[in-house]
């Protein structure tokens, strides 16, 4: 299963995608969850300690494997490079495992302007087509709100495409921006998660304006998750959160056994 999760900042996004890696972890499969969000917290939603997020480097701050992977000269501007650099043995070696799930964390990339394309961009970009195309197995990415790290042929294998919302109207202008960008690089289906969830009128409102087949499942807003996050702790480890999840995760298996008959 390839699972891609964006949302506007705030909205959860990050939780959801720690609390579904390891679901999918104690369900017996073998999970490696990709933070390709420039706001990299993924490590701390599974609970890491501050040290271990401190001893992981981003891919993209990787010079000496950017420069082996791409032929590129670190510091010469301009020079020729790699367009197609071998990936596959990235995810084994620099994927750091905690709890029974493996974190590759990308990093970002300063293009100094739109359009640039650098070593660093070629390298992320061919590592996510490799994770989506070719990794055998559950990948659940945390993205940022944009489907960038995608192109047409990666995003299309995308078993479920998920924009986590909150009720309000600039997640759902969110939700709609991503959605219309996916659809013009071949996705068909985007799901929404609704999160923090205060009431009945919330679900009411998102589901007037994303419609009821689109969304997978409602999360309530609980305050032990802001205080998993000030204890540095995993919020799945709350038994509520881990039922809430467990019924997405099912919701989510049930879409891609149906995408693939």
């Amino acid at each position: 299963m390839k699972i891609a999760l964006t949302g506007k900042g705030g909205v959860g996004k990050t939780t959801i995608s720690a609390c579904l890696s390891q679901y999918f972890a104690d369900e017996g499969y073998n999970v490696l969850t990709v933070d390709a969000d420039p706001d990299a917290n993924l490590g701390l939603a599974l609970g890491m300690t501050e040290e271990m997020i401190e001893s992981i480097v981003p891919i993209s701050e990787m010079k000496d494997l950017v420069e082996e992977r791409t032929a590129a000269e670190q510091g010469s501007f301009g020079s020729m490079f790699r367009m197609n650099p071998e990936v596959a043995d990235i995810p084994e070696r620099y994927a750091k495992e905690f709890k029974g799930v493996k974190l590759l964390t990308m990093g970002t990339v300063d293009t100094g302007g739109s359009g640039c394309v650098c070593p660093e961009h070629v390298l992320l970009k061919m590592l996510m087509s490799h994770l989506v195309l070719y990794q055998k197995d559950v990948v659940i990415m945390d993205m940022e709100a944009g489907i960038e790290h995608l192109g047409r042929g990666t995003a299309g294998a995308v078993d479920a495409f998920i924009v986590v919302v909150e009720p309000g109207v600039r997640s759902i202008q969110t939700y709609k921006k991503v959605k219309s960008m996916a659809m013009d690089i071949g996705v068909k289906q985007v799901y929404v998660i609704g999160n923090k969830i205060r009431n009945d009128g919330d679900i009411a409102f998102l589901t007037e304006k994303i419609g009821e087949e689109n969304i997978i499942g409602f999360m309530n807003y609980r305050d032990a998750i802001s205080e998993s996050d000030r204890n540095n702790q995993s919020p799945y480890d709350d038994p509520v959160m881990k039922a809430d999840i467990a019924a997405l995760g099912k919701r989510i298996q049930e879409i891609v056994q149906d995408k693939k008959k």
